[in-house]
């Protein structure tokens, strides 16, 4: 056997980006199988507001417009939990447990020293967390068609668009932890956090806006995920719903690559 042909045998194969993918996918799956009530956290509060919200609440209140025509206040305010939901799973995974991990497990330095590569990590957390925030946004859908929230066959698609709500969020908030040094630095997530929460057209529509006040609050992410689920379910399409899509996968695209970047930065160098 010539050396060549030993060291092929001795050094391993790179994995292709989607076996790099199912590899970390499927690890957090083995981690979090036994911690399955940390799920239900996530899921729970938007279902919370929803029934406090958009079903106490919404007692007081007739109906806000969608795309010129009237809906309940609660089928107003459940896409927006839709959204939120998504944002909700994303968040969490993307930000207090990669900072756990690579900050204080170092986790990401043993992957590196396997097959893996920055790129591969990257997208195999963000993989992870858009996936915990579509499984929480699938459930909620499910439990807004129960009760008979949902008004469009376009709600369908509904699910697809939490899946790049999730995309673009992890992706996002992945990149902003990687320039985080102390958990003191997660104020600023919850800082950011609240507002868009609060005041993304969840609850009321922007129009309550002073028009200079409204234009900073549609190009806000949260806005344009929430706008997509609500046109989505109640059927209201419009050129905005493309728009929705694009900003949300440009965020995504240019969170992963920030990611990537500065995991090469911080572990390889």
């Amino acid at each position: 056997m010539s050396v060549t042909e030993r060291i092929e045998r001795t050094v391993p194969a790179l994995l292709t980006p989607v076996q790099a993918v199912g590899v970390l996918v499927h690890r957090n799956y083995l981690c979090y199988r036994r911690a399955w009530k940390l799920f239900l956290t996530g899921f729970l509060e938007p279902v919370f507001y929803l029934f406090s919200i958009g079903i106490g609440v919404g007692q007081l209140i007739d109906s806000f417009e969608v795309g010129g025509e009237a809906v309940p206040y609660a089928e107003f305010v459940a896409p927006g939990m839709l959204a939120v939901s998504a944002f909700n799973g994303a968040l969490m995974d993307s930000t207090f447990n990669v900072f756990f991990k690579l900050k204080h497990l170092k986790l990401y330095d043993q992957m590196l020293a396997t097959p893996l590569t920055a790129g591969d990590v990257a997208r195999g957390e963000i993989a992870w967390a858009q996936l915990r925030g579509s499984v929480y946004a699938a459930v909620f859908l499910l439990v807004m068609t129960a009760m008979g929230l949902v008004s469009s066959w376009w709600a369908l698609l509904a699910v697809l668009a939490t899946v790049l709500i999730g995309f673009a969020f992890s992706a996002a908030c992945m990149a902003l932890t990687t320039f985080m040094k102390t958990w003191q630095d997660f104020e600023k997530i919850t800082l950011l956090q609240l507002p868009l929460f609060l005041f993304s057209g969840t609850f009321f529509p922007v129009t309550s806006y002073d028009p200079w006040l409204r234009w900073v609050v549609e190009c806000t992410p949260l806005y344009r995920g929430v706008v997509l689920c609500r046109e989505l379910t109640t059927g209201q399409l419009t050129l905005g719903s493309a728009v929705s899509v694009l900003y949300l996968l440009a965020m995504g695209l240019v969170g992963m690559l920030v990611v990537r970047r500065r995991l090469e930065r911080l572990l390889l160098t």
